[in-house]
């Protein structure tokens, strides 16, 4: 904001900024951090706060909120500043939100899965009652700094982890980018997604791909981005998924959990005669590829039940299931038969 810029050269208000970072992130990056503030005179706070799925509850946000009025954060003209993977965005997000009822603030995200998801959109939230973000709402951030320089620190498991996301957006939308993860995911893996030259081969996978997935994300969440229709293609992989990564915690992260999901509705889309056999096997090879767990013992015809059962009470009474219809194309289904779930469970466990 130049006008704040002005005030503080002129020295009538300091800069000031209050930052909420996980504490693995800071142990790697919270010198530069810190050093980056104090060049540039800001006075700031910075919070470092384990944040997993396991802490993601009220409790950790009303933490951050208490630091949050000691620190006398004036509201309008000082954004909180979250640095950290999904969890972290999603804490500090309700956190700002509830606090003076909205507070800006920014997204810093540093895992390949919070890159491509949790930094796209307005939704942030919390665990409740052991069921996945029950609490939560709707409120953008003011920015989202996307730096890929963040996930070269981050185990390989974790970058497959962010692969499943990706893989979600390709199935449903773009074959372009369903074949980049097909034709590079081990390269990808390899690399970390950075960017090398040199490497004619790949070209600038790591760039096509973020890029592709964030586009076709924000293609289906701007026009719909309170949910008020909830017929939403960015929900494949999350029909069962809450429900099995929940009960398994912490033997599944959130991108895993959401592969078991769909590599499950792929065979639902085969029996119901949407996938052909070849087409079924492209995509559960590329599942293989990008490292990515296609099925868990966790995951039992009663768990898929009881998700679906679930997943009616909270879509109007429809299942509302997406479901490739081919590669990269898909369509929402409310008529898939409980003998079709079944054969498409069995065949599943079977393989």
């Amino acid at each position: 904001d130049p006008q704040q810029m002005e005030l503080a050269a002129a020295g009538k208000r300091k800069l000031r900024r209050f930052i909420v970072i996980d504490e693995v992130v800071d142990k790697l990056y919270g010198s530069k951090v810190r050093e980056y503030f104090e060049e540039n005179n800001v006075q700031h706070k910075i919070l470092a706060l384990p944040t997993t799925e396991e802490t993601k509850s009220m409790d950790l946000v009303l933490n951050i909120l208490q630091e949050v009025q000691s620190f006398s954060l004036d509201r309008r003209t000082e954004p909180i500043i979250a640095i950290g993977g999904g969890v972290c965005l999603d804490i500090v997000g309700l956190a700002a939100s509830l606090y003076r009822r909205r507070t800006p603030y920014i997204r810093v995200p540093t895992t390949l899965l919070s890159y491509v998801d949790a930094s796209v959109g307005a939704k942030n939230g919390v665990n409740f009652l052991q069921c996945k973000n029950k609490l939560g709402g709707y409120t953008p951030p003011v920015a989202s700094f996307l730096d890929r320089s963040f996930i070269q620190s981050i185990p390989r498991r974790h970058i497959s982890n962010g692969l499943g996301e990706i893989l979600k957006m390709a199935l449903m939308k773009h074959k372009g980018l369903f074949d980049l993860l097909k034709d590079h995911g081990k390269y990808l893996l390899d690399t970390k997604f950075q960017s090398y030259n040199g490497f004619a081969d790949h070209g600038d996978a790591a760039l096509q791909t973020t890029r592709i997935a964030i586009e076709t994300m924000l293609e289906e969440l701007a026009p719909n981005l309170w949910e008020d229709d909830l017929d939403r293609l960015v929900d494949f992989g999350h029909l069962i998924s809450p429900e099995l990564e929940m009960r398994v915690l912490p033997s599944l992260m959130h991108g895993e959990a959401v592969n078991v999901d769909m590599a499950f509705m792929t065979y639902v889309a085969h029996a119901r005669g949407l996938l052909g056999a070849e087409e079924k096997e492209q995509i559960l090879q590329c599942m293989r590829g990008l490292e990515l767990p296609l099925w868990h013992s966790g995951c039992s015809w009663a768990l898929i039940q009881r998700a679906l059962r679930e997943r009616l009470r909270h879509g109007g009474g429809q299942p509302r299931m997406p479901l490739p219809t081919g590669l990269g194309v898909a369509d929402i289904f409310n008529d898939t038969s409980e003998e079709t779930l079944e054969r498409a469970y069995e065949l599943w466990v079977k393989d």
